[in-house]
């Protein structure tokens, strides 16, 4: 967030230095970042606890894992539809009633003892979670000096990789200690806390700020560009989270991993994918194509080999923990190129961004679950994410040919 009076179309400059590496970036990424550390939690912690939440609700795991993916549902309707709802709302304003959301949503989870009534609630969550993102996504890329958009899009991207590093496994020990609903009460408290920090620390906008026109918002959205960055949003995500969602039983079942374990490789996973997306963010202001296109590579191979391994605990271990370092890297690269091709429509493009990333989870999962009762069993998950990666790089290539070809003018 920023004083300016009207975010949508100044970038705000922060430093003199228009070199990314010696841009100090401003508190607010920071604080964007922890936000998006406790949204992305939620949304991935199911993931290392579906065992707990299947066995209590009494339903099977497939079934459970329809709670990943109607919050990524929810995610896809919310993200536009809030970003065009909140336009002309003060952008501090909107987070923190995000965050006050987030907060009902989890009381509701906590609660809840029909499944129905928990799906319904993750929904509610998951609009409010796309309501942060797209404006976070904004805030954070124009906050910086246009050589550090990627950058500061890494750190706050970051903060979801940070979820899988803390916030998953903790999470996920909480369950093995409070039960799975101990899970959700902790974090409605830590929302709670971040909603005061992000009221007390977002500088506030001007409340009467001139918002960018519908008209030139929709305009935005004929960038051919901007179609296929988020189409490779899309393929990424629903991939890599195609094997993520199943992770525990993948490890379990399928590896011999020990269940008391699983939270550690979970730690490993995290830590590689926080490495990963800091060092996307990094070099993605100068080499956006190369990430774009080496990431995907490089975990459609991953994939695969997860796909065919069983009965090799420490094997499957390593290759999580590469899973990490490459699969969801180059996010944050994503949603800047996505803000950067949709011009004056940043919000909405950055909304359906979310959307893209949220829609491919949701058909990943769905598709995933579906592979779980298949004769290929817990081997299915993974078989589905390489082959969804795997199309990521036909719109990766394209976008470094068309970055190719007007090279040569871009100065």
């Amino acid at each position: 967030m920023t004083s300016k009076q009207n975010m949508e179309t100044a970038p705000v400059a922060v430093n003199s230095s228009n070199t990314p590496g010696k841009t100090r970036l401003p508190l607010v990424v920071y604080v964007l970042a922890l936000g998006t550390f406790l949204m992305l939690t939620t949304e991935f912690v199911i993931a290392g606890i579906l065992p707990e939440v299947a066995g209590d609700l009494q339903i099977p795991l497939a079934q459970a894992g329809n709670l990943i993916a109607v919050f990524a549902a929810g995610m896809v309707v919310g993200a536009p539809m809030m970003a065009l709802l909140t336009m002309r709302i003060s952008k501090r304003l909107t987070l923190v009633l995000a965050l006050i959301v987030f907060v009902a949503g989890h009381v509701i989870v906590a609660l809840a003892t029909e499944f129905t009534v928990l799906l319904g609630a993750r929904f509610i969550t998951a609009v409010a979670t796309g309501a942060f993102w797209a404006v976070s996504a904004v805030v954070a890329t124009r906050s910086v000096s246009p050589a550090a958009g990627a950058r500061a899009m890494g750190i706050v991207s970051a903060g979801g990789a940070l979820a899988t590093v803390l916030g998953v496994p903790v999470g996920a020990f909480i369950a093995q200690i409070a039960g799975w609903r101990g899970t959700f009460w902790f974090l409605a408290a830590a929302a709670t806390i971040a909603a005061l920090l992000v009221a007390r620390l977002v500088p506030a906008d001007s409340s009467n700020q001139q918002a960018t026109p519908m008209r030139i918002q929709f305009a935005g959205l004929r960038s051919g560009r901007l179609w296929l960055a988020l189409l490779a949003c899309a393929t990424t995500t629903g991939g890599v989270l195609a094997a993520y969602s199943y992770i525990a039983p993948i490890l379990i079942d399928q590896a011999a991993v020990p269940a008391t374990l699983v939270p550690l490789v979970l730690t490993a996973f995290g830590i590689g994918s926080f490495i990963g997306t800091i060092l996307a963010g990094r070099f993605g202001d100068a080499y956006p194509s190369l990430v774009t296109i080496v990431t995907p590579a490089v975990t459609t191979v991953v994939l695969v080999a997860i796909g065919i391994t069983t009965g090799l605990p420490w094997v499957m271990t390593a290759l999580v923990v590469i899973l990490g370092l490459f699969g969801l890297s180059a996010s944050g690269v994503l949603i800047h190129l996505a803000v950067r091709f949709s011009g004056e429509g940043a919000t909405l493009g950055s909304a359906l961004a979310v959307s893209a990333f949220n829609a491919g989870t949701a058909v990943g999962t769905a598709v995933a679950g579906a592979a779980l009762t298949t004769p290929l069993g817990t081997q299915g998950p993974a078989a589905v994410g390489a082959i969804i990666v795997a199309l990521t790089l036909i719109p990766a290539v394209i976008l470094a040919a068309i970055q190719r070809r007007r090279a040569p003018h871009a100065r």
